[in-house]
């Protein structure tokens, strides 16, 4: 193994296995060096037992240069990492769930995650590197493995070092400090190189590892001396090398977003990252890391890995992706604060028209249509990033505006029609240009949480449904049970379903059953007849036709990328499949736990059963027209649905009533000086009756007198 100048070797230890490494040239002799490493100053340990030897004498023979990876943890920001020569850079999705080092470096190191609650203990083990003779471990292995074991699905802690020949190595200032060490770790816990010394001699030390090792994961300090180091390293790549930068930043009770760059990917420097599991600019997820790393060094990474390899897209733009990773930290802490304003605003509305009847019947209809207008209205603040305050302001003021405009421009009860068409065409106009507002917005899929990155997040699954189901209610009033009634709410559905569910634009396989199965029982309720079996039949085996024709749009549109094809399709066998059921159950499970939701569950729930129950007196401003009797059904069927099949669970059911509640409050808004054409019709008829019962005895009377 060659020295580069200004460095000298020095032994280390004289434990058997343990050889050479070199320290970076300081001033100092060599008494002075093997003094320092007596003290534990510096110690260097390289394993070669079990995991292969030193490849220098290949090295010194002037063998050809073989690929190679670095992997970097440094606390670092996108300024630093955009500075790296030939560097590309991207937001990377640190956790499913409250974000912990330990977890990350098993997330990586195993190519795959899932959320935190669906272990068996939801924090990871205390994991720590000790060195012994000749061999370092990882304390604590066996208990994260046990875990991993226990887990909903296939995880194996350790598979990216056992997949690379020769293992990997570590390169660290001390024991107590390389907290990133695990990420080396073979399946069995064991490390192949260990490196450890000052803080002077780090990049020198890892040069020397990646002679020796394909793979190689460093510590690098913190402050000044980290990002110098950082630097040097990047000016050092070789063509051949892929340098990989992941942000140090400390534990939280939340999901973390973290700084990542990549310098040595196919597309070059200077980019935004993406991947497959994202399909976001900007955006990646930490197991799309082993993947990436494995296809560099010509390996084909196993089955086992969920991850997808690290992709170029687009040219860097630093405040762009900065305002990024602002927007979506934020996301989760507004959500409840931005509806308690809209409902706060309404009620004001609601309390100011107060003296008069037809006043408040016109703050119900608006506040009502508001709310409805929220999944558009949103996107405006996704768009220009205001602060807190702001963007409250902005989403009730625009809610109640777009309410009052719609009220006034449309119709009762056919204003319903605007929200639900202007919330269609929005999310999929956003969805097929890639302008990312629904990523961002307050309605989105809410990244941070590191389960969905693109699509129609679950708060907005059922919510549409009611949404087109009471549009579609309102623009056949006054309805009358038919096939032409049946048939527009079937072929509505079908659209709906295509859009939840396509790999562009929804990307939702619950979004698909739940839909399905809420239109089915609507198109049936306005079937004339009696409901059979067959027809109850047809309404049951509505969701499997829609997973049938979701299957075949995926494979076709998305070629197998789709959401669906990742989760249910890709499962191959039947302990997979079980395994996806099990995480979907267990995170609704937990979620139905989380915080408020017990209460608003069983509010939801209670709500449900009185409106079916009151179903003529809750439907008395339309007369229980037949097509207003069915989106009430199929929108609560769309709740439930969602509740069982979606892993947010009781989510999508306590949503759907909401909206469904937003729906009924418009309707009893109805305007004053506005007759009901059923009970217009119906008078109509009676006094057509009378009028002929009284001219009939005076005709008689005639005939007699005649």
């Amino acid at each position: 193994m060659r020295c580069s100048p200004g460095c000298r070797w020095t032994r280390a230890s004289t434990e058997p296995g343990v050889t050479l490494a070199r320290s970076a040239g300081t001033g100092e002799t060599r008494s002075e060096a093997l003094s320092r490493v007596r003290r534990g100053a510096a110690l260097t340990l390289l394993c070669t037992s079990a995991f292969g030897a030193w490849t220098g004498a290949a090295e010194a023979t002037g063998a050809s240069a073989r690929p190679s990876v670095l992997v970097v943890f440094a606390a670092a920001g996108e300024s630093q990492l955009a500075a790296l020569t030939g560097a590309s850079v991207g937001i990377m999705s640190a956790s499913q769930g409250p974000y912990s080092n330990t977890q990350l470096l098993l997330d990586i190191g195993q190519g795959a995650r899932i959320a935190s609650s669906a272990y068996a203990t939801p924090e990871p083990p205390a994991l720590t590197l000790a060195l012994s003779g000749a061999r370092a471990r990882i304390v604590g292995w066996q208990t994260a493995l046990r875990r991993a074991q226990r887990a909903p699905q296939l995880l194996r802690p350790g598979l990216l070092a056992s997949e690379v020949p020769g293992g990997a190595g570590y390169a660290g200032i001390d024991a107590a400090t390389s907290t990133d060490a695990p990420l080396a770790a073979a399946e069995n816990g064991q490390l192949a190189a260990v490196s450890l010394g000052s803080a002077p001699t780090l990049v020198p030390r890892i040069e020397a590892l990646m002679r020796s090792k394909p793979l190689v994961i460093a510590d690098l300090p913190a402050g000044v001396e980290g990002r110098a180091d950082l630097r040097k390293l990047g000016r050092a790549r070789d063509a051949d090398e892929l340098l990989i930068v992941v942000q140090r930043v400390a534990h939280g009770p939340t999901g973390q977003l973290l700084w990542t760059g990549a310098a040595g990917l196919a597309g070059g420097g200077g980019h935004e990252l993406s991947s497959h599991s994202t399909k976001q600019r900007g955006l990646i997820a930490a197991f799309d890391l082993t993947p990436t790393i494995l296809e560099h060094l010509g390996l084909r990474p196993p089955t086992d890995v969920r991850g997808a390899p690290l992709l170029t897209d687009g040219a860097l733009q630093s405040a762009s992706l900065r305002g990024l990773m602002a927007r979506l930290r934020v996301i989760s802490a507004r959500r409840l604060p931005a509806l308690g304003w809209l409902l706060g605003a309404w009620a004001l509305l609601a309390a100011l028209a107060s003296p008069s009847i037809r006043a408040r019947a016109w703050a119900l209809r608006v506040g009502a249509l508001g709310v409805l207008w929220a999944p558009v209205a949103v996107l405006l603040p996704a768009a220009l990033e205001p602060s807190a305050a702001v963007e409250y302001a902005t989403i009730a003021l625009l809610c109640l505006a777009l309410g009052a405009l719609t009220d006034a421009l449309v119709r009762w009860p056919r204003a319903l029609l605007v929200p639900a068409l202007a919330a269609i065409v929005a999310i999929s106009a956003d969805a097929l240009a890639g302008t990312q507002l629904l990523m961002r917005s307050l309605l989105g899929p809410d990244p941070i949480l590191g389960a969905r990155f693109y699509g129609i997040g679950n708060d907005l699954k059922s919510a549409l449904a009611v949404l087109v189901l009471a549009a579609l209610a309102g623009a056949l009033y006054p309805a009358t049970r038919g096939r032409r009634a049946a048939m527009t709410m079937a072929l509505s559905g079908v659209l709906l379903a295509l859009i939840e569910g396509s790999a562009r634009i929804g990307a939702g396989v619950g979004g698909v059953i739940l839909v399905s199965f809420g239109f089915a029982l609507a198109t049936i309720m306005l079937l004339p007849g009696a409901l059979t079996r067959r027809r109850a039949l047809v309404v049951l085996l509505s969701p499997v036709a829609g997973l049938i024709a979701l299957a075949a749009l995926d494979l076709a549109v998305a070629h197998g990328t789709g959401h669906f094809t990742g989760s249910v399709l890709d499962a191959r066998s039947a302990d997979e499949l079980r395994d996806v059921i099990v995480r979907r159950y267990t995170a609704a499970w937990n979620e139905l736990g989380n915080h408020a939701m017990p209460a608003a569950s069983a509010a939801a729930l209670a709500a449900a059963v009185l409106g079916i129950r009151r179903r003529a007196r809750v439907l008395a401003p339309v007369a229980s027209d037949p097509a207003w009797t069915a989106a009430l059904a199929g929108g609560l069927a769309a709740g439930f649905v969602g509740a069982l099949v979606e892993d947010s669970g009781p989510v999508l059911f306590v949503v759907a009533v909401f909206t469904l509640g937003c729906v009924l409050a418009y309707l009893w808004g109805k305007p004053c000086a506005l007759a009901d054409p059923v009970r217009v019709s119906a008078r109509s008829r009676s006094t057509r009756t009378v009028t002929n019962r009284e001219e009939a005895p005076s005709d008689l009377s005639v005939s007699r007198q005649s």
